[in-house]
């Protein structure tokens, strides 16, 4: 666990924080049509639902991606 915690308060490569950010766009996104207070067709949820799930692994994995400077 400590191990997790270390490696997700370590720097993070450029192209995984730009990746991260478009993680976080489409879990935002995917959020809003999810939650959206008119009825929506259901495939338009269905896709809202996907995209909070595929935003929220491309960020943590991001989040975890770290540079290995100890070659």
């Amino acid at each position: 666990m400590k191990k997790i915690l270390n490696r997700a308060k370590a720097p993070t490569p450029k192209f995984f924080k730009v990746l991260r950010n478009i993680g976080l766009t489409l879990a935002a996104i995917g959020g809003t049509i999810a939650a959206a207070p008119v009825a929506l067709p259901i495939v338009l949820t269905s896709i809202g639902g996907y995209l909070v799930v595929v935003g929220g692994v491309v960020s943590a994995v991001s989040q975890l991606t770290t540079t290995d400077d100890s070659r």
